[in-house]
């Protein structure tokens, strides 16, 4: 083999394998969608929890942007109009968080399942992956709408194959030192303890994504 193949194979070897060091440190991009929780009410800018759980991440060493699409007040009715554009391309994941709003206004869960439902099969239809975040009723809507509504997440998440993080507000919503003045929202220190809750299962979300090491 002369030198100048030999040198031909070399390059060829070396600018492979710059492309792979690339690729694997290639930022992956997530968008929190949702209403008021997932859009930080009430909170001082970089303390909602998109901007939390970025923070998080890198410092556990993941390159791993997460953007804020979060709407207050918003529906599944209004975050189906949006799905399109709030979500753009180039985003590798979705953590779909809505319902409550919803809930609060007994629209039928029937309505909330299949908006759901139409969302998580467009996302799909792009190529992004979707971690679905559950949502529970409050107690006023009564057992009955609780029954009917406390299910959809988990149904959607097995029809569909997708991740499944079952309540979003998990550890805060009976712990009024964690909430504002509301009772509603979470406050930063809450937010912080949604983040933690929740990190394992971003974790593994992000593992499904091979440039990004666990």
């Amino acid at each position: 083999m002369s030198f100048k193949v030999a040198g031909l194979h070399i390059a060829v070897i070396v600018a492979s394998l710059v492309f792979s060091v690339a690729a694997q440190a290639r930022t992956i991009n997530l968008v929190g969608f949702g209403d008021s929780l997932m859009a930080g009410y009430q909170l001082a800018p970089g303390e909602g929890f998109p901007e939390k759980l970025q923070a998080a991440l890198k410092a556990d060493g993941k390159d791993v942007s997460v953007a804020n699409a979060g709407v207050s007040g918003d529906t599944t009715t209004g975050g189906l109009a949006r799905i399109d554009w709030s979500v753009p391309d180039g985003t590798d994941g979705v953590i779909l968080e809505l319902g409550a709003n919803d809930a609060l206004r007994g629209i039928p869960p029937e309505e909330s399942e299949k908006n759901l439902d139409q969302m998580i099969t467009r996302l799909k239809e792009r190529g992004i992956a979707v971690l679905l975040v559950g949502m529970m009723a409050p107690p006023n809507m009564g057992g009955d709408y609780a029954e009917r509504f406390n299910p959809i997440y988990r149904k959607l998440a097995e029809k569909h194959g997708v991740a499944l993080y079952p309540f979003f507000l998990d550890g805060v919503v009976l712990d009024a030192g964690l909430k504002l003045e509301d009772g509603m929202h979470p406050n930063a220190k809450g937010v912080d303890v949604m983040v933690e809750k929740m990190k394992p299962a971003i974790t593994q979300f992000l593992g499904t994504f091979p440039s990004v090491k666990n």
